[in-house]
């Protein structure tokens, strides 16, 4: 199993490919979501990519957390489980 990455800070133009594109510089992609709103279906601005090996998603985080992609400095760290986030307080 890969590891999956946290892309946030990115541009709403950003499709699954283009990121998978990105990241493959760095190792190989397993997959590469970007998230979108589920009433409009437009772009959240962050999104998730699974590199095949920890030590992918290590180069990946040290090439790319900072870069400036499509006028906007990334930020990307290694995804935390949904556990382990606060709740929205949405019922």
């Amino acid at each position: 199993m890969g590891t999956k990455l946290y892309v946030g800070n990115l541009s709403y133009s950003a499709t699954d490919d283009q990121l998978g594109e990105l990241f493959s510089q760095a190792g190989a992609v397993v997959s590469a979501n970007v998230i979108t709103d589920r009433q409009t279906g437009r772009p959240r601005g962050f999104a998730f990519v699974e590199m095949a090996s920890a030590e992918d998603a290590e180069n990946a985080i040290k090439m790319l957390n900072g870069k400036d992609y499509d006028g906007r400095s990334l930020v990307v760290n290694e995804a935390r489980p949904k556990e382990d986030r606060p709740s929205q307080g949405r019922n």
